[in-house]
């Protein structure tokens, strides 16, 4: 197939062989969404499990930083498998994502998600010797439980309407 001559970074990006060839193929891109699903799954069923600890609402029999050593590994490994598919399943379609409002609002979520996690760990986490084993948190560690459940559901929204408004939301071609 022939692409026009990209005008800007995203249509460089997706019309790059690797763009192209995921774009094309009968496999590649449902393959790479398939593991990029269960990647968000593994990322959101571990966060929830620390964030319903965090709430108090679940597992108050275990420490939290048991808890944490329990879940994190397995949270960062669906985080990095998930960043790879995701970005590999940006670069086939990237001057369409860019302007999809989904999109756009899973990436900022992501960012606004992270920085929830780097609050907790670096300021709350820290005191984490003075309530592992209570069942009443501090309003910090609920405050990050909850934002960050609000922010994962969002997220796992916005990433299936994304594939639902592919074909609503396109780029202006100029040729």
């Amino acid at each position: 197939m022939m692409y026009p001559e990209p005008t800007n970074i995203w249509q460089s990006i997706e019309y790059s062989s690797l763009g192209t060839g995921i774009a094309e193929s009968l496999w590649a891109f449902p393959m790479i969404e398939s593991v990029h699903v269960m990647a968000l799954v593994t990322v959101f069923g571990t966060i929830l499990v620390m964030d319903l600890r965090l709430l108090g609402l679940a597992s108050t029999n275990v420490a939290a930083s048991k808890m944490s050593s329990d879940t994190l590994k397995w949270t960062w490994i669906g985080f990095v498998l998930a960043a790879i598919t995701g970005t590999l399943l940006f670069v086939s379609k990237a001057s369409t994502y860019m302007v999809n409002p989904y999109f756009l609002t899973k990436m900022g979520l992501l960012a606004a998600a992270g920085i929830n996690m780097l609050i907790f760990h670096f300021v709350t986490y820290k005191s984490v010797n003075e309530w592992d084993n209570s069942s009443t948190l501090p309003t910090g560690a609920k405050l990050a439980g909850i934002l960050s459940i609000i922010f994962w559901v969002v997220i796992v929204f916005c990433g299936r309407a994304i594939g639902f408004t592919l074909g609503i939301y396109l780029p202006e071609v100029s040729f």
